[in-house]
């Protein structure tokens, strides 16, 4: 069973878009994925303003920040 996580990232983003390409294949095989925008609440802005996009697993709070590859997310969701 894959965890729930959360892509925190913001609109006109590229490298999140980027980023929600490589998550693609792994919500196709039953990855929920929250999309969260970081303008919404000030505290994200401070949090991840500068590292976005950042993959969160809403289970154990691990984070996986910008750059990954299919490779990585991997190894991070089996972890």
């Amino acid at each position: 069973m894959l965890p729930e996580c959360q892509l925190f990232g913001t609109l006109g983003c590229h490298l999140c878009e980027v980023a929600e390409g490589v998550l693609m294949p792994f919500v196709e095989r039953g990855l929920l994925v929250e999309l969260v925008d970081i303008a919404d609440r000030e505290e994200w802005v401070q949090a991840y303003g500068l590292r976005i996009p950042v993959l969160r697993r809403c289970d154990n709070g691990r984070e996986l920040g910008w750059p990954f590859d299919a490779t990585a997310v991997a190894a991070f969701l089996s972890n």
